[in-house]
């Protein structure tokens, strides 16, 4: 029982057992047959090796046949073939001051935006930062570049406030104001 028009079998195959039970990672929360694609395979393997020591001998052992024919198989494995992200790179904790900096922009002639750098120091997530910046102040707040923060509107002066207030962490004088600049 074949479809004729792109030859796959129809219905159920002859010695699979219905439904196909398939084991997740509870690491990369991937198939645990793909796990090897995963940047941090080493965790992975770990976790397989604590809570399922019996598929982790089945995997290690189709590690090693792999291996074992492409002759190389370490050095092929870290190059990336073709589309993805490939390996993603941990940021970078810089060592430099903690210290977060307030300015305001001009925006077209009268309207301007605040910007807020240097919350990445103290670790605290920027997409959270700026929602919580954009329901505060009932305006628009994105992140924009690495470390910074755009709030629609000039609540610079309210920032010295709230932040140590949401933030513990971040005293007052640890927040710099950069008065006035251009973006």
């Amino acid at each position: 029982m074949t479809d004729l028009q792109n030859g796959f079998p129809l219905g159920p195959q002859p010695g699979i057992t219905y439904p196909i039970r398939v084991l997740y990672c509870g690491n990369c929360s991937l198939p645990i047959e793909y796990c090897e694609y995963y940047p941090e395979y080493e965790k992975c393997k770990l976790w397989l090796e604590r809570n399922m020591p019996t598929e982790f001998e089945r995997v290690m052992k189709l590690g090693e046949k792999e291996d074992g024919e492409g002759g190389g198989g370490e050095e092929e494995k870290k190059r990336q073939k073709r589309g993805g992200k490939g390996i993603m790179k941990a940021r970078k904790k810089e060592d430099g001051p903690k210290q977060v900096c307030v300015s305001r922009a001009p925006r077209g002639k009268k309207k301007s935006v605040t910007v807020v750098t240097g919350l990445s120091t103290f670790d605290i997530d920027l997409k959270v930062a700026s929602k919580f910046f954009g329901t505060k102040f009932a305006c628009g707040s994105s992140v924009t570049g690495d470390d910074e923060i755009v709030i629609q509107g000039d609540v610079k002066d309210e920032l010295f406030d709230i932040i140590p207030e949401k933030w513990p962490e971040i005293d007052e004088d640890s927040i710099e104001d950069l008065g006035d600049q251009k973006r």
